[in-house]
């Protein structure tokens, strides 16, 4: 082997699919080990090599562990063991000359050293390897390699957990969609796509990493584009306001490809936080609906005040009065001409508005309210007048 035209090459390879020089170097050593044991060491040898860069050479040593008495098995216990009258004891091990030493004959090489630590033989260099050692090598590097890849893609996207990448659509496969996001792939189950949303084979879209997870042939990477946070995200990419930490989102409600409510706060005095999320003539947020395919975005403003809050979350309708209930109940006085608006579409203004403030909310029109009251008065003087009448 030229080891360092060998070495030279490899690391071309990690370059490429972004693995660490140590990692690349550690994965050559455990090839050439392999291979010299394979070539020249003995059956339950522990090799390990290592390699000068500059030079190729590479120095071999024989590992063992260094054992006492009360770590092994002695002859009674192993001939139980092997007949069945006694059973494993943890912490105990079998004694192999290849793989251990005695803490006594160790000492005659280190005098210093302790039980369960390693003592290592330097063997002698050999240059020649033979067919089989050599394919044993390529296949170790190989394995190394796919290995480090994944590991290394696994941690580059745990750090990306809760963030936005760009996808490209791959395929569609039953109710999953599989998207590239270079260097590997994430799967978009039908829980996390958005309503009636048509994913086409080479489109590009933007998703959230929902989860990143260990598998059995790689990192599994599960992505949404109905995340809540999913929307907080594209915010930050189209304001730089929020980014900045001026304007914080302190809440928001989604139906996803329908509509959504984000409720806004700015940190500074001067900043407005509505016209900083609109952007001027609506250009910022024209670029998340967009993104989200048409979902009407409503931006109302955070308020600590509960009443003001409330008022603010049944936007676009016009709320006259808000009254604080027990039990996290309100009721919402609006224009009875405001009351269809209010509750929007099949319930979907009220609802997102109670989802966004966390309060149960009750829309009721100006006339209904003025109704209910006098009738309320009403019955209040007939109780009286009853009432007055038993006592005579």
């Amino acid at each position: 082997m030229d080891l360092k035209n060998f070495t030279s090459a490899i690391m071309q390879i990690a370059e490429e699919k972004g693995i660490s020089k140590e990692k690349v170097v550690e994965t050559i050593e455990s090839a050439i080990a392999a291979a010299y044991k394979k070539e020249y060491g003995e059956k339950g040898q522990i090799v390990r090599a290592k390699i000068d860069l500059e030079t190729g050479k590479v120095v071999f040593w024989h590992i063992r562990q260094v054992l006492d008495q009360s770590m092994i098995y002695s002859d009674k216990e192993l001939e139980d063991l092997k007949d069945g009258k006694m059973e494993h004891i943890e912490g105990k091990i079998r004694f192999n000359s290849e793989r251990h030493i005695m803490l006594k004959d160790a000492k005659k090489i280190k005098p210093k050293i302790k039980a369960e630590e390693e003592i290592e033989d330097v063997l002698e260099t050999q240059e020649d390897y033979g067919r089989i050692a050599a394919q044993t090598a390529k296949q170790v590097i190989l394995q190394k390699i796919r290995e480090a890849e994944k590991e290394t893609v696994f941690h580059d996207f745990m750090e990306k957990e809760g963030e936005i990448v760009s996808g490209i659509v791959q395929r569609v496969e039953g109710n999953n969609v599989y998207f590239d996001i270079g260097r590997t792939l994430g799967v978009m189950p039908k829980e996390e796509q958005i309503p009636n949303e048509f994913y086409r084979t080479g489109g590009r879209l933007k998703v959230y990493v929902l989860k990143v997870e260990e598998g059995m042939r790689g990192p599994l990477i599960f992505l949404s584009r109905t995340y809540p946070k999913f929307i907080s995200k594209l915010f930050e990419l189209e304001v730089p306001e929020i980014s900045a930490g001026s304007v914080i989102i302190k809440s928001i409600a989604r139906e996803p490809g329908s509509r959504t409510k984000i409720a806004v706060v700015s940190t500074q005095e001067k900043v407005d936080p509505i016209g900083s999320v609109v952007g001027q003539k609506g250009t910022r947020i024209s670029a998340v609906i967009n993104e989200l395919g048409g979902e009407k975005i409503d931006v109302i403003e955070y308020s600590d005040d509960e009443e003001e809050y409330i008022a603010n979350s049944l936007s676009p309708a016009k709320v006259l009065e808000v009254r604080i209930m027990p039990k996290n109940k309100a009721s919402a006085i609006v224009p009875q001409d405001q009351l269809s608006l209010a509750i929007g579409k099949n319930g979907q203004n009220v609802r997102l508005a109670a989802k966004l403030t966390g309060w149960k909310i009750d829309v009721r029109g100006e006339e209904d309210d003025k109704k209910e009251k006098e009738e309320t008065k009403t019955k209040k003087k007939v109780k009286k007048t009853k009432t007055k009448k038993e006592e005579k």
